[in-house]
């Protein structure tokens, strides 16, 4: 049986090329699904081993944001019924934190609603990097909005590696869902983080109404801006907020985009994050066809899997979340 067009070029890939902006990308949304995953996996096993990361996150501060994205239910312009709370204390996120280590994830997130992080809270959140970095082992991540270099370079010493910054979506669809700071302003956070010697985090979300365009694009972009870590999300529309009402989308969506970002960021860890419900069997087959990686726990805002729960799937999988046991060399994010 002759190799499809999508294992050429899988192997293509392999072998140095990468996909660029202008390049012919209908495979991407012709080819069969089945065709397009084996892809894939051969980029997955070949970039990123049987090496599953897994990092959790805590919502270090929740609510009365004062952007307006429309997703999101932190804002203060949506009516979510969400619960609000000031920066948390440190005792408890590092408690969080412990446990998290222990129950096996890779990396751990403190993330905080607003436009950025400020005044006396960053403090407190620098204090408890610092206190993590002395006391424990696991990466440390930080989500903390639009910050500057003086604030980065803060994190950076505190014992901070990755930089989480989603992109969202595409620079052409960013307007339809946030007006109160621009793609250009992420764009410019993230570009300061790798300049401090972060690796950056960063991705979006899918079915916000958005094309299949809009969704290579994106893919696009974060492999022009290399970066290590991509996290997706399939929305799952939250009432009170912008996207309430909106359908969620199929399956068999959510794994074309997760496998043609493979193809386009092979060596970045796609990360599975919110809506993994909407995938058969909880994203098995997402890890058997592009992702590397998940967040695991709960989510922000919408119930995730448990530690428990992912440990035993990949277990099942043969796959690992020990990164020594993994047989291929990867630029993703990694020790510290």
């Amino acid at each position: 049986m002759s190799e499809s067009n999508c294992l050429k070029l899988a192997k293509s890939i392999i072998a140095g090329r990468r996909i660029k902006r202008g390049d012919d990308l209908s495979i991407f949304l012709t080819a069969p699904l089945p065709e397009l995953q084996e892809g894939a996996r051969l980029l997955q096993d070949h970039f990123c081993g049987n090496h599953i990361d897994f990092c959790t996150i805590i919502n270090g501060r929740s609510g009365r944001c004062g952007e307006n994205c429309k997703y999101c239910a932190q804002a203060a312009c949506h009516h979510t019924g969400i619960e609000e709370y000031a920066f948390l204390p440190k005792e408890t996120i590092i408690a969080y934190a412990r446990a998290n280590e222990e129950a096996g994830a890779n990396r751990f997130a403190i993330v905080t609603s607003g436009r950025a992080l400020s005044g006396r809270d960053f403090d407190r959140a620098i204090e408890t990097y610092e206190a993590m970095r002395d006391t424990l082992h696991i990466d440390l991540c930080a989500s903390h909005g639009l910050l500057t270099r003086a604030q980065l370079r803060r994190l950076r010493e505190a014992g901070v590696t990755s930089y989480h910054h989603n992109i969202e979506t595409s620079h052409r669809f960013f307007p339809q869902i946030c007006t109160t700071h621009t793609y250009d302003d992420r764009i410019r956070t993230i570009k300061m983080a790798q300049e401090e010697g972060f690796c950056v985090c960063s991705g979006g979300i899918i079915g916000m109404g958005e094309t299949w365009e809009d969704r290579l694009d994106m893919a696009l972009s974060l492999a022009e801006l290399g970066i290590e870590s991509i996290p997706i999300n399939a929305l799952m529309p939250i009432p009170g907020t912008g996207m309430e009402g909106r359908a969620q989308l199929p399956a068999d969506d959510i794994l074309r985009t997760i496998a043609f970002f493979r193809y386009i960021n092979p060596a970045a860890n796609i990360r599975l994050a919110a809506g993994r419900k909407l995938l058969p069997k909880n994203g098995a087959t997402a890890f058997c066809a592009g992702a590397s990686a998940s967040i695991t726990g709960n989510m922000l805002t919408t119930s995730g899997t448990t530690i428990k729960e992912d440990m035993a799937m990949i277990a099942k999988l043969g796959l690992t979340n020990r990164e020594e046991d993994c047989h291929a060399v990867t630029g993703t994010c990694g020790a510290r």
